[in-house]
């Protein structure tokens, strides 16, 4: 495909991506009212500068008598042109770009913890105790075994007496 062919689909997809009639023209002054967009998007210059240079190179092919396809551009002119067009249909050019990289993400709440089905019980599981509250509990049950102990040394020994 040459240049103005390809510049022609280019034209008409901008256009309809932004309804408008001034396809490329549209495109060009979306990236330059958008802030900061050369921040957020890799290659965002480079794109604004080849974009507005074959929009003056279709300009000049199209209303210049002295100005053709073939002394005006070559190639790799159209192949950059199909290449945007590419892009844009992949949703890799600049305007695109912007928007995924600045749109707001919900914030994924956390998913409750799930047990496994042999993990679930139907009746309550015994809590668990720290080991500090293991060695109170010990220490208690050790001196009422003693103490129970000693009363009984007491009370046999007044039996016995």
């Amino acid at each position: 495909m040459g240049f103005i062919d390809s510049y022609k689909h280019l034209e008409k997809l901008c256009g309809d991506m932004l309804q408008t009639q001034h396809g490329v023209s549209a495109y060009i002054a979306e990236m330059e009212s958008t802030p900061n967009g050369s921040y957020w998007v890799q290659g965002w210059v480079e794109d604004l500068k080849c974009l507005k240079h074959y929009r003056w190179v279709r300009n000049q092919i199209v209303h210049d008598p002295n100005s053709s396809e073939e002394n005006m551009c070559d190639l790799s002119d159209a192949q950059w042109i199909d290449n945007f067009y590419d892009r844009i249909m992949k949703q890799g050019d600049p305007l695109a770009m912007y928007q995924k990289t600045t749109k707001p993400r919900p914030v994924a709440k956390p998913k409750p913890l799930r047990q496994s089905p042999q993990a679930q019980y139907t009746y309550s599981a015994r809590p668990v105790y720290s080991k500090k509250k293991a060695k109170k509990a010990t220490g208690w049950v050790v001196l009422l075994i003693i103490t129970v102990l000693v009363g009984l040394f007491f009370v046999l020994k007044y039996l016995v007496n």
